[in-house]
């Protein structure tokens, strides 16, 4: 698996990125679905070219040490790093606590927070 970043963020064109939902794979090789997130990593476009290529390749680094990664789009536009993975009891878990060791700014993104 690598990262794929997005290289419309970096160049001075206007033509819109191919859509996320048309590139993440949606099942593995078998056909069973696969399970993703989101992680937030602000202001990282507007960092030295040397600092988002530092901080890719941390990434790069963590999610090709995990089998269960399938897809990894990193989207300059939007600061968002999108994974898809085969679901495992605490994948996603594992997978941003070793993000977060390397990029420490990086902040999951919930679609569902229950408040107590």
């Amino acid at each position: 698996m690598k990262l794929r970043i997005d290289p419309s963020a970096m160049s001075a064109g206007t033509a819109p990125a191919v859509p996320l939902w048309q590139l993440a794979p949606t099942r593995d090789a078998s056909g069973r679905p696969l399970t993703d997130f989101m992680m937030l990593i602000p202001r990282l476009r507007t960092r030295p070219t040397f600092e988002i290529a530092r901080r890719s390749l941390d990434i790069q680094a963590v999610l090709s040490l995990h089998q269960d990664v399938v897809f990894a789009d990193l989207n300059l536009k939007l600061n968002l790093l999108w994974v898809s993975l085969r679901p495992r009891p605490g994948a996603i878990s594992e997978l941003v606590a070793a993000i977060r060791l390397r990029v420490p700014e990086a902040r999951l993104v919930a679609h569902h927070a229950e408040l107590r």
